[in-house]
């Protein structure tokens, strides 16, 4: 069987034909929608030592412990451990030397009754590589967005057979393992959010190429790397927070790019209560569109960007979303805290420009209406003019003659600002400039990177000198 003609059914069958993996499964809160498709083809007992439901909490946590959050990671790490660690226990001395164990398990909040709170569910299996290995574990975050409980009960119990098998045989590629997880299933109905492998054999993995094949698959909409390295949910990371946002290739890291951050913090920061200013989120945004720049995405490239942003304590996003007022919607589902997105002056003509609006029916004033909704400012950081040398802020650009009034209005009512600048110097040069001293050889250009963003800068140098 190939994967493109592999349903559900076909997935399910395939694991119980396999003579070599065996294990339980353990479900809570939308009933046992994964093990079901294993009992409706045929084979069953070849793959399921047990299933199990602990539907109940106080069930739930005699079994498992007590949780401050049943749908967790917490709360899965703990299924998970209590579940092995008895098929070792029980089934290892018998067939432990020919079997792959797995246990796979969820903690699900699928619709209940009047009940529109956010449906989401942690997935997990903890498995063998082969007979008596140390556990590997990977983790999976869905959210279910269907309407009614039936429909989300039939979508997880699909990407379950859809992770299980992926599991087994797809893990030697991470972009056929992320696209295969929501096979069989329409566009629009689970949204897959985070992704992640641990334990014996994944020491030395990257998760945050997990994070970003889930965007470049288009099972998701935004990644976070906070400054620590980990890889967390954003909707944890923005929920009900102040952000500021600087979107950009940063490719390099220049000075200007934190010199644009640490300005517009103290004008963002200010307009702030002051229960709020400790809580604000900085990010550094990066959208595909410049990830994809040459056709297909550099993983190296990529993971040397995040480093060096997250060296300079620098917490990253990754997103789909190239329009600014698409970014604006996204962060408006999990806050609806003021948001600042600073950008240059380049970057505020672009957004007159009708490629960014030609596929909204309002247009340009649709486009800017979606913008600045739910306290949306912009922070726009100066340019200078190498002709002329004149320094072009908020307050002096000229917007299109069309829209010089509409621009006016942004100006007076403070959804635009300008923010100061502290040295002229650095206005001289883009970012596309420093990489262009990079590729030609020219030193001058680290007078313009942070030291800690170099390493990732030479090897453009290193590129460009051994093409």
């Amino acid at each position: 069987m190939t994967r493109e003609t592999q349903n559900t059914y076909d997935k399910a069958l395939q694991l119980n034909l396999d003579a070599n993996i065996y294990g339980t499964f353990a479900e809570i809160g939308a009933g046992q929608e994964t093990a079901n498709w294993f009992f409706r083809v045929s084979g069953t007992a070849g793959t399921v030592a047990k299933t199990i439901s602990a539907y109940d909490m106080t069930m739930s946590d005699a079994i498992y412990g007590k949780s401050p959050r049943y749908v967790s990671r917490q709360r899965l790490r703990q299924m998970l451990e209590h579940e092995f660690g008895i098929l070792e226990e029980r089934l290892g001395p018998a067939r432990g030397e020919s079997t792959t164990f797995f246990s796979f398990c969820n903690t699900v909040r699928a619709r209940g009754y009047r009940d529109r709170g956010e449906c989401h569910g942690w997935l997990g299996l903890r498995f063998q590589l082969k007979p008596q290995d140390p556990p590997s574990d990977v983790y999976l975050h869905v959210r279910l967005l269907d309407d009614s409980n039936v429909d989300q009960m039939e979508a997880l119990g699909v990407v379950g057979v859809n992770f299980i098998h992926a599991v087994f045989h797809h893990r030697q590629s991470l972009r056929q393992f992320a696209m295969s997880l929501t096979e069989n299933l329409a566009p629009g109905r689970v949204e897959v959010d985070m992704l992640k492998f641990e334990g014996h054999g994944y020491d030395f993995f990257d998760n945050r190429l997990c994070a970003l094949q889930l965007v470049e698959s288009g099972l998701t909409e935004a990644i976070f790397f906070p400054s620590s390295g980990e890889v967390e949910q954003a909707a944890d990371a923005l929920y009900k927070r102040p952000i500021l946002l600087l979107r950009g290739s940063f490719d390099p890291v220049t000075r200007v790019h934190l010199e644009m951050l640490e300005q517009a913090r103290n004008g963002f920061v200010a307009s702030l209560a002051e229960e709020d200013r400790e809580r604000t989120l900085e990010l550094c945004e990066i959208s595909m569109t410049n990830l994809l720049r040459g056709g297909a995405v550099d993983h190296v490239d990529f993971i040397d960007r995040v480093d060096a942003l997250q060296s300079l304590g620098k917490s990253v996003l990754i997103s789909r979303h190239a329009e600014f007022h698409r970014i604006s919607g996204y962060l408006s589902r999990y806050t609806t805290q003021p948001v600042g997105m600073v950008l240059s002056i380049g970057l505020l003509n672009e957004l007159f420009k009708t490629k960014w609006s030609e596929n909204l029916p309002g247009g340009l004033l649709e486009s800017f209406g979606r913008l600045f909704r739910n306290q949306v400012s912009l922070y726009v950081y100066p340019w200078q003019n190498r002709k002329t040398g004149e320094v072009v802020t908020a307050d002096s650009f000229r917007a299109p003659a069309e829209s010089h009034h509409l621009y006016r209005h942004f100006l007076e009512n403070r959804m635009i600002r300008s923010v100061p600048y502290r040295d002229l110097d650095l206005l001289q040069f883009t970012g596309r400039d420093v990489m262009r001293m990079i590729r030609e050889g020219d030193p001058k250009w680290r007078d313009y990177v942070p030291e800690v963003a170099q390493r990732s800068a030479k090897m453009h140098q290193a590129g460009a000198q051994g093409s």
